[in-house]
């Protein structure tokens, strides 16, 4: 992945939060936010099937992408899910036609006291429309039709005029469509704010569109070469009701994909063998001369970063200290009475400093454990990692919040023991994970950064990046916290990809263990007592964490990267 690419997927990130936060704001669903660039209410994705409300962030700006929330949220107000679904026809053209007109129905209920929001649903819908036009689809008859039906029945229902750079190329069109789509068109706009009535004349609207197009393909004798104009266009005309897009290039990808494997045994997760499963810590796997090499080595790399960690802390003891009380402060002009001052009434009967108050003091009452991969690919970003990740334990330390540091791997590559076990066993299906992880303790939490810095130095060997089985040790991280007595517990997964094991994928299917991660994401924030949050080395992980950013590790660690992993540790905590 490029630099560019990735302060792409930053930016995108941002604007995502800022259309998540208008959302909620709007319909008042906490529920409500952007994962992997589609919207989910909770873990429940929720389709967007009007075509002019899908964006590409890579061409579209901010405001289209707030006109989309704000036509989400509108969508989510004010229209009946399941009597839409009852209503919806099968046919995929008409099922098209009934969508937009139903999208474009919620469109006009804008409050009044929101002209702003009026304003940016216009601006999409144009932008849109000419996007369309200038891909060369309204060239064609079908799509000139599609074009044409979209165009009146936004402006009748909107009562504004057609769009002017395409009013004269549409007029033929619209003047035959006009005898036909009269009265359903008087329809919607007489029973716009009634979804049920306004249901009927959307039906006929998308039926006679619907019939027009099946007539035309019909005659059409080059429909397929037509098609695949269409997709050298690169602009979706129809849409895929059945299966989600593809992703973009910096994404997990490999998350958006179904274990079939794991649906079919009931969403349980299954181990072939624990019995060469390994907790270790870390730096006991090298031997002490190499330790102080990386130790000597690692500290020259930060010394040149120059790093501001009374900065740094001054940031992090913004977002996770809290007050707590710490005894009284006596001699106070106002608050309670100090009865051991009480004489000095008579003494002193001009004396006013004879009260106490309560003393608070802000204390980061947190652990905050970072998790980082250790599969075979991160040994290119992990000299970046252990310097960022040292700076950001160090800190911690500096405002009395606990930290540790965990890694996770294999012990072996393609399976190891368990794999030729089951080799030996005659393969019986669905054996589940089929390699032994080794999970790695580099720093505990109740270990001062001092006594770990040595330990903390393996993380340069080279030989223990093997493979990553990312489901499971985000649960025995979790597990690990929830052992704490802190109230605030925060937990940073560090991957630059998707969970891979090659004798498991095999075995199995090669969405197995991508399913188990954001099963065990999902379920543990649910329970909310362990804060996940994901942090993509070139890669954005916002499939898999709904708190989530993507950084760039070839650059040098600058304020900017911290202030960016402070915000994102700040982000979900609701005090």
């Amino acid at each position: 992945m490029t630099p560019s690419a990735q302060q792409l997927a930053r930016r995108q990130q941002k604007v995502e939060e800022l259309c998540a936060a208008a959302l909620r704001a709007l319909t008042g669903d906490a529920d409500l936010h952007y994962r992997g660039r589609r919207l989910y209410r909770g873990e429940t994705r929720l389709p967007i099937h009007a075509p002019h409300l899908h964006i590409d962030p890579e061409q579209d700006a901010l405001a289209d992408c707030r006109a989309a929330a704000d036509g989400m949220a509108l969508r989510l107000l004010h229209s009946d899910s399941a009597l839409h679904r009852r209503l919806c026809p099968d046919d995929p053209i008409e099922r098209l036609v009934f969508e937009l007109l139903e999208q474009l129905r919620v469109e006009t209920r804008v409050p009044a006291d929101m002209p702003g929001m009026a304003d940016n649903l216009r601006y999409r819908f144009e932008n849109w429309s000419r996007a369309f036009h200038r891909s060369g689809l309204t060239e064609g008859s079908i799509g000139m039709l599609l074009y044409c039906v979209a165009q009146m029945c936004w402006s009748r229902l909107t009562a504004r005029p057609v769009l002017e750079e395409t009013e004269d190329a549409i007029e033929s069109m619209r003047v035959t469509l006009v005898g036909a789509l009269g009265s359903a068109l008087a329809g919607i706009r007489r029973h716009r704010d009634d979804q049920q009535a306004f249901g009927p004349h959307a039906l006929a609207i998308a039926r006679l569109v619907g019939e027009r197009v099946r007539a035309a393909r019909a005659a059409a004798e080059d429909d397929a070469e037509a098609a695949e104009d269409d997709a050298r266009h690169g602009f979706a005309l129809l849409l895929d009701f059945d299966q989600d897009e593809g992703d973009d290039d910096g994404m997990a990808t490999a998350a958006t994909g179904t274990s079939k494997v794991f649906e079919e045994a009931a969403l349980a997760y299954r181990v072939y063998t624990t019995r060469f499963d390994r907790e270790v810590a870390a730096g006991r796997l090298v031997r002490r001369a190499l330790l102080d090499e990386y130790r000597e080595r690692l500290d020259k790399r930060i010394a040149e970063q120059a790093i501001n960690l009374p900065r740094l802390a001054r940031l992090l003891g913004a977002v996770l200290a809290e007050p707590h009380r710490d005894g009284w402060r006596f001699g106070e002009e106002e608050g309670r009475i100090d009865g051991r001052r009480l004489a000095q009434l008579v003494s002193s009967p001009t004396e006013r400093r004879l009260f106490c108050r309560e003393q608070y003091k802000p204390t980061a009452d947190c652990v905050v454990s970072f998790l980082i991969d250790c599969s075979g690919s991160m040994k290119h970003h992990i000299e970046p990692v252990a310097m960022m990740t040292e700076s950001l334990i160090r800190a911690l330390e500096m405002i009395g919040a606990r930290s540790e540091l965990l890694g996770f791997t294999t012990g072996a590559w393609n399976g190891g023991r368990p794999y030729r076990e089951w080799m030996s066993h005659g393969r019986p299906p669905g054996p589940g994970r089929l390699n032994e992880v080794c999970h790695l303790v580099f720093k505990s939490a109740d270990r001062h950064w001092r006594r770990a810095r040595t330990d903390i130095a393996a993380l340069l060997k080279p030989d223990l990046f093997r493979e990553g089985i990312d489901g499971e040790a985000v649960d025995w991280a979790c597990n690990r916290l929830l052992a704490r007595s802190e109230t605030r517990r925060i937990l940073v997964v560090i991957s630059d990809g998707c969970p891979a094991d090659s004798a498991t994928g095999l075995a199995n299917d090669g969405f197995y263990l991508d399913n188990h991660l954001k099963d065990v994401v999902a379920r543990r924030t649910r329970e909310g007592e362990v804060e996940i949050l994901g942090l993509g080395v070139g890669l954005d992980l916002s499939p898999f964490y709904r708190r989530s950013l993507a950084t760039d590790m070839s650059q040098a660690l600058d304020g900017a990267l911290f202030q960016d992993i402070v915000t994102l540790i700040a982000g979900g905590h609701r005090r």
